[in-house]
C-alpha cells in the first residue's frame, strides 16, 4: 500500500520510505496530468525525503521541469 500526502492526517509523523516517495511521485504524473494540484502533491512527497538525499535532488529537478512544462502549456 502506498501512502500519499492526502492520506496523512495533520500532525501525522509517518514518514515515507524513498521507495514509497518515488513510486507515489511517478504515479502522480503517469497519465501526463500536470496540474497545480499534482505539482503541490509532488512537493509534499519530496518534503518527506532527507535534505541530503540524492533522490530528493533528482525529484526536485524533475519537478522543476514539470512546472516549466505546465507553465508553457498554460501560456
Amino acid at each position: 500500500m502506498v501512502v500519499s500526502p492526502s492520506d496523512s492526517l495533520p500532525g501525522d509523523t509517518h514518514l515515507l520510505t524513498e521507495s514509497e516517495v518515488e513510486r507515489s511521485f511517478n504515479r502522480l504524473f503517469k497519465k501526463k496530468e500536470i496540474n497545480a494540484e499534482n505539482l503541490a502533491k509532488a512537493e509534499l512527497l519530496i518534503d518527506q525525503l532527507r535534505p541530503e538525499s540524492p533522490l530528493r535532488f533528482r525529484l526536485e529537478a524533475e519537478l522543476s521541469q514539470l512546472r516549466e512544462q505546465c507553465l508553457s502549456e498554460n501560456s
